[in-house]
């Protein structure tokens, strides 16, 4: 069972930054693109970036250079630097996986989620 474990969120004020972490752990062959979306209350789910396997990178307007993401293929890590945060950036973060297994067969994983919430 693989499963994705997020940390990292709290409370920031406007401009201020986080580090969202997201760890998978399980029985892993390979993880294509890792991805963080976000959704804040009566919205939708969003994506807000997402990085594949080979560090190719991309993110929704609203976050091009705010947000970072960048990955550890060892650890099995993504991460999300966000800087100068907005109250607009307040949601639930949640980290998703494609998870290759053993049988070379693919499948999304997701986690349980992370508040950030952006509020002077």
């Amino acid at each position: 069972q693989v499963q994705l474990v997020e940390s990292g969120g709290g409370l920031v004020q406007p401009g201020g930054s986080l580090r969202l972490s997201c760890a998978a752990s399980g029985i892993i062959f390979r993880i294509n693109a890792m991805g963080w979306y976000r959704q804040a209350p009566g919205q939708q789910r969003e994506l807000v970036a997402q990085i594949t396997s080979g560090g190719s990178t991309n993110y929704a307007d609203s976050v091009k250079g705010r947000f970072t993401i960048s990955r550890d293929n060892v650890k099995n890590i993504v991460y999300l630097q966000m800087n100068s945060l907005k109250p607009e950036d307040t949601a639930v973060y949640c980290c998703k996986a494609e998870v290759v297994n053993l049988r070379y067969s693919t499948r999304d994983v997701w986690g349980q989620g992370t508040q950030v919430t952006v509020s002077s």
